[in-house]
């Protein structure tokens, strides 16, 4: 089983987040107020998507989320496949065991080369 989240706001205009095979199933969406910590460039609501599938087609859930997100502001979705985690930029993944911490330094590495504000380089392993 494989289980992620994407936000609404990080999807470019006229994107669709719809892998080639896999079934997603809807598990929730709700809103989350961010306003105390939103940036100039980012919204202070966020609309939070869980999604989960029974697919194991890590690479082409990966390579849907890469073509549908915004490429500016630093937007990332990720996503668990039993030990790993994968995290999505727009055109950029990256792919590590969890507890690899070279594996998450280079994905937040890239995330600060690329606009992510700092407090949202967080995600849990």
């Amino acid at each position: 089983m494989i289980t992620g989240y994407v936000l609404g706001e990080s999807l470019r205009p006229g994107a669709v987040f719809q892998p080639h095979g896999p079934r997603l199933w809807l598990r929730g969406v709700s809103r989350l107020d961010l306003s105390e910590s939103a940036t100039a460039a980012q919204p202070k609501a966020w609309t939070l998507v869980e999604w989960e599938t029974d697919s194991d087609d890590v690479a082409g859930l990966a390579d849907a989320l890469a073509k549908a997100l915004e490429p500016e502001n630093g937007w990332y979705a990720d996503f668990t496949a039993g030990d790993e985690r994968v995290v999505v930029f727009a055109g950029r993944i990256f792919r590590y065991r969890r507890g690899d911490e070279a594996g998450r330094a280079e994905a937040i590495a890239y995330g600060r080369s690329v606009g992510t504000p700092e407090h949202q380089l967080d995600w849990k392993e």
